[in-house]
């Protein structure tokens, strides 16, 4: 099983919310952040906050992403 990003966001915040509307939608997903970022925040802005999913669901993580965005005009 290849983890595979389906977005970088700014905070863990973003990313828990991201997170969450794919496991409403049952894909599993991960956040990944660099440890050290609590101590130093301005490095979790620097490298992002990524949000991982399996390869075989990347597709289906897109399309409920793309759900969450409001409506164009």
């Amino acid at each position: 099983m290849e983890l595979v990003r389906v977005g970088t966001y700014r905070s863990v915040t973003e990313a828990e919310l991201v997170r969450a509307r794919l496991e409403a939608n049952g894909i599993d997903s991960v956040v990944q952040a660099d440890t050290g970022s609590g101590a130093v925040p301005m490095f979790a802005a620097s490298e992002g906050i990524r949000v991982l999913v399996r390869d075989e669901d990347l597709a289906e993580a897109y399309e409920a992403l793309e759900r969450m965005l409001p409506a164009g005009d």
